[in-house]
């Protein structure tokens, strides 16, 4: 099974059409997103890629940024890009997401694109990774849908807000608000309640 869910095949593409535009879609709202963190916040990006434009957005904004991906194509751009930066290239469902963590977690484009089991999963992990006080921030479309991605061909998936809302819940965070960007891609921000 493909655990690039085809972006390894079509790296270089991804490259050449998206992974060099600083001023891509959502940055806007990844960096208004990052300036309610702390400041130097430890912020992990799921799916990076090429780190351009979400964890660029993140670092200028004074986050220490940890980069995941399952493409050792887009890895290798990563690291091009941001040679001091902590990057590995694990699937993000089998990955140990650096056995540390987090301040907030994010993942822009990247949780539709998993088999349903594996979005599950993946928020779990995710979850658990998180400080108390740590935030969560993800894409995927509001309503339950099945879709053929245009660069990779494979299917895609969103659960759809009320079930994401309910494994949200149930892996222990909080949903904040949902909004949507100006390339209408609809994000779920949640939280980590702090423990009292």
């Amino acid at each position: 099974m493909d655990k690039s869910n085809g972006y390894e095949d079509i790296a270089d593409r991804f490259i050449e059409s998206r992974g060099r535009n600083m001023k891509g879609i959502g940055s806007s709202s990844v960096r208004e997103w990052a300036r309610a963190l702390p400041q130097g916040a430890a912020v992990l990006d799921l799916g990076c890629g090429t780190g351009i434009p979400i964890s660029k957005v993140l670092m200028d904004e004074g986050m220490a940024v940890y980069g995941l991906d399952v493409s050792i194509t887009l890895i290798n751009e990563f690291r091009k890009n941001f040679p001091n930066a902590p990057v590995v290239c694990e699937a993000v469902e089998d990955s140990s997401f650096f056995n540390r963590k987090f301040d907030a977690v994010i993942a822009w484009g990247l949780i539709f694109l998993l088999p349903e089991d594996s979005q599950v999963k993946v928020i779990q992990k995710a979850a658990a990774a998180l400080r108390s006080g740590g935030k969560l921030l993800f894409t995927a479309p509001y309503q339950k849908t099945e879709w053929t991605d245009v660069m990779t061909k494979q299917l895609s998936r969103s659960l759809g807000a009320e079930q994401y809302s309910k494994l949200l819940a149930a892996s222990g965070l909080t949903l904040l608000e949902e909004f949507e960007d100006e390339g209408e891609n609809h994000y779920f921000h949640a939280i980590k309640p702090n423990i009292t």
